[in-house]
């Protein structure tokens, strides 16, 4: 009885408290670009089933996912597929507005007692963040990683416009094409008869997957960019413009 009428000795309010250092976000890291890794449209950009890969940690690079999730003796290796694009952009450009906020350190410029001193009725607008910051951001991470991305889209795309001799369905297209050479069209009897959809090669999917993602990337890096402009001060440079810069500063 005595517990219902002692109550716990509450810590004091100048005990410190653990305060969480903000980090600024990683460049993704550039994958073992093969041929396989294109034509694997799972690793390139599919989604992972979450609600299935609730105790999967993501690693910082393609060849670390792969080495501890991607085996033989692992059962799950077919849904348990690497997606570098999406990781690479869910990371730095869906999180961006995160990634700028992490930059602001109001800590650092000191208590201003006339802030007080004025009831503040409205909400002002988002704080600027300082320009060597934004800089390094842009510098170390942001620039990087959509150079890695375009690096593997370059790189796919190239995959696309070559030569397959390993390609698996090659026999099978040529079975197809034969017996269509040896079909008698006659569209009176049958007006359906002329009709024949070839089977579509492996690479010719991966081209026209090519051009969508490129297409999502520059809604994507033009969204990103927007609000770079915003928070890091007003810029009339493009981030085609920004990106080249940095690629000639980089030699």
């Amino acid at each position: 009885m005595l517990d219902l009428f002692w109550a716990h000795r509450s810590k004091p309010a100048t005990e410190p408290v653990a305060s969480q250092k903000k980090e600024m976000s990683r460049a993704s890291r550039r994958p073992t670009l093969t041929p396989q890794f294109c034509f694997n449209e799972r690793a390139l950009r599919g989604g992972l089933p979450f609600q299935d890969l609730s105790d999967v940690q993501y690693p910082s690079s393609f060849q670390e996912f792969k080495a501890k999730h991607l085996h033989v003796n692992n059962p799950a290796s077919v849904r348990i597929c690497t997606d570098f694009l999406r990781i690479s952009r869910s990371t730095i450009d869906d999180s961006i507005t995160q990634n700028l906020n992490a930059l602001v350190t109001p800590a650092g410029k000191g208590f201003d007692p006339t802030s007080t001193t004025v009831r503040q009725t409205d909400f002002p607008n988002k704080p600027q963040i300082d320009p060597g910051s934004c800089q390094i951001f842009k510098d170390k991470v942001l620039f990087p990683s959509w150079q890695v991305r375009s690096d593997v889209l370059n790189y796919c795309a190239g995959v696309a416009t070559s030569p397959d001799p390993e390609d698996p369905d090659l026999v099978l297209r040529q079975v197809e094409s034969a017996k269509d050479r040896e079909r008698v069209v006659d569209e009176r009897l049958d007006p359906y008869s002329a009709r024949f959809f070839p089977r579509e090669a492996r690479t010719e999917s991966l081209a026209m997957l090519i051009r969508n993602e490129r297409g999502v990337e520059s809604i994507i890096r033009s969204r990103t960019w927007g609000l770079v402009t915003e928070r890091c001060g007003n810029s009339f440079e493009g981030w085609e413009d920004a990106l080249n810069r940095w690629r000639e500063q980089q030699g």
